[in-house]
Order: C-alpha cells, then structure tokens, then sequence
C-alpha cells in the first residue's frame, strides 16, 4: 500500500526529479517517443505538467551532493584516501534516496519526522530506539508519521558491518544513503506535519528554504568550518540533537516569512506561470533574498551541520568496526597524482575556494 505522505509536494518532487534525470540521460529520445503514444499522451503529459510546476526539492540535489563532497575533507587520513578516490560516486549518489521514493513506497517516512503527531514535546520524549518506538507508537504510526532519526541508525548498522565485511560496495552504498537521511534530519522542515507551511498559509515554503535560496546564495556560503570528524560515543544522542535542533528553527522560519510577506505584494512576492489555463506560483527571487537576509546564516549553518554529522558518522562506523584498512579496498593505487589533488582540494576547502577553483563537484555543469 502506497504511503500517502506530504501529498502533493512531495509527489511533486519525486516526479520531478525522476523525469529530470530520465530526460538529461540516454533515455530521453524513448521518452519523448512514449509520450506521443496514444494511450500514454495523458497520463505522461499530466505528469510533464507537475513535473514543470516544481522547481527542485528537499535540500535539493544541489545541496546534498555539496554535503557529502565537503564531509570527505572532514575525515581522517586513514579513512580520507578511500572516500577521495570514490568521491564521485558518493556525491552523485547522495540523491538516490529521494529517487527511489518514486519506485519504493516504504520510503517516503525515512526522510521526516512529523514531531507533533507524536504528541507533545514528543522529540524529547521519544525513545532513541527504534524497538522501543515500535512498541510504544506501533510500526503503522512510524510509518505514517515519518521515523528519520531511526533510519540513521539502521544505515549506521549497516555501514558498521560493511566496513568490518571490507565490502567496498555496500561501504560505499551505506555510507551515501546515511549521508542523505542525515542531511534531511537536519531540514527543519523535516520535522514538522506543517512541512511545507500548508497550515498556515504559507504553502511554498519547504521549496524556498531548502532549494531556492541555496541555489541562488551557495556561492556566497561559508563551505569550510573547523570541524574534523569525531567519534559519537552516544550517536543515537547526536542525531536526535540534530533533529531537535533543526526543529527549534521552525518558529523563526514561519515568522519571518509572514512578517516579510507584510512588505511585499503578491506579484512581487510570486513568480507566475500560465500552463494549460491553470496558474502556478513560486515564491520570486526578489522574495527569496529578502526572506535569507532575515533568516541571517541560519540555511548555511545547517548545511555544515549536516557535513560536520555525516563525518561523525562515516568515523564512528569505521572505528566501531575495528578501524579496517581501506587502502585494500581501492581498484586502484593512492599514488602521488592522488596525493595532490587531494591536497590541492583541502587547501581550497580550508580557504573556501571550492567553488571558484572549480573543485565542487555539485557546480559543474555535468552533473546535472
């Protein structure tokens, strides 16, 4: 049985973004051809439709695959030459969680915690595990109203046990997914049934904090931070502070957004669109400077927040796996050629030059 969660936006987005890579890949021609064909036309242009009315979603590629590029700079040496040389894949992967919502009903709940639903108070309240919660609210409930926290701990798990395995492949397939699911746990957003300001009249609002707004600003964030990945001894603490922390924002993110709303009129505040006799808006870039400058730093730090935990993580299932040598794990040699540009890359990341240097990868033009 098909979740039905976050309804439209949500569905919006998988669709979206599915077709978005369908068609920028070798498929795009058997698409096109679908489309004209007579029993398809109206339900692929029904979808085409939507597809156009959504910009991108949740952090958004753009943000998730910075994320996990800058967690690699964070790791120690002894870890860091294994996740350079497959930082391609890791970073273009970050995003296959949310495709697979498209194809997979039972994840859309990994993404979100829906706090309230859960009663009050209920992200201090709630256990850190996920039998306990089972127990306690039923596996239906979870379901319904989204367990992000606890999916971060069953990707630990298993990255925990693919590192003592020194299976390459699921090291690098855990290690991503994880990346993802603790980038959204640090989505205000994320942790609200009021995920996209629906109830309170301010609909639109998941798309301009997590995607426009960095999509628009990223080359003026601050990507470096001290940070250098550290052992959680209590990691199921750490990400449920990071899902609390995310949610003591959300009084501030819908505040701002009303009170900014007071100075600016509709057409200015909307960019609309006319498709097929029906109106479609999105908040204007005009709006979404206004309502980042409010916000101060707030999107930025929480981008590195979430870098700084997928760090933490990717360490402490290393360590707790016994420490493996990940130097076996690679198809090829860590030779000076590597040695270099990883240097070269660290140096830029340290002075906040990623982006200029052209070393961030999500940036490039190939990527999307």
């Amino acid at each position: 049985m098909i979740l039905i969660k976050h309804t439209q936006l949500h569905f919006r987005l998988q669709i979206f973004k599915v077709l978005t890579e369908i068609i920028n890949g070798f498929f795009r021609r058997f698409l096109l051809q679908i489309f004209y064909m007579h029993k398809l036309r109206y339900f692929l242009g029904t979808i085409l439709l939507l597809m156009m009315s959504v910009i991108v979603s949740g952090w958004g590629f753009l943000v998730h695959r910075t994320v996990a590029q800058l967690a690699v700079y964070q790791l120690p040496k002894k870890m860091r030459p294994f996740f350079f040389k497959n930082m391609d894949y890791l970073v273009k992967e970050s995003i296959r969680p949310d495709l697979r919502r498209n194809t997979d009903p039972s994840e859309n709940p990994k993404h979100f915690i829906d706090a309230e639903n859960y009663g009050d108070s209920a992200l201090w309240k709630m256990s850190f595990y996920w039998k306990d919660a089972v127990r306690l609210y039923s596996k239906d409930s979870l379901m319904k109203n989204g367990y992000v926290p606890y999916q971060v701990m069953m990707m630990k798990e298993k990255l925990t046990q693919a590192f003592r395995d020194k299976n390459k492949d699921s090291i690098l397939f855990y290690a991503t997914d994880m990346g993802h699911y603790i980038g959204d746990a640090n989505v205000p957003l994320h942790t609200s049934a009021n995920y996209d300001g629906q109830l309170t009249n301010q609909k639109g609002l998941h798309n301009l904090w997590e995607t426009i707004i960095p999509e628009i600003e990223l080359d003026q964030y601050q990507l470096y931070n001290h940070h250098e990945a550290i052992y959680l001894s209590n990691p199921e603490e750490a990400i449920w502070d990071a899902v609390r922390h995310g949610n003591a924002l959300l009084t501030d993110i819908y505040a701002q957004e009303k009170e900014l709303s007071k100075t600016f009129s509709d057409t200015a505040k909307y960019h609309t669109q006319l498709r097929n006799g029906k109106e479609y808006k999105s908040y204007s870039s005009a709006f979404a400077k206004a309502y980042s400058a409010r916000l101060g730093s707030t999107i930025n730090q929480q981008l590195l927040r979430s870098s700084n935990l997928i760090a933490d993580f990717w360490y402490t299932s290393w360590v707790d796996a016994g420490k493996p040598d990940l130097q076996g794990q690679l198809t090829s040699s860590f030779d000076r050629k590597d040695k270099k540009e990883l240097k070269k890359e660290c140096k830029a990341y340290r002075k906040n030059q990623l982006i200029e240097s052209h070393f961030l990868i999500s940036k490039q033009s190939e990527i999307k």
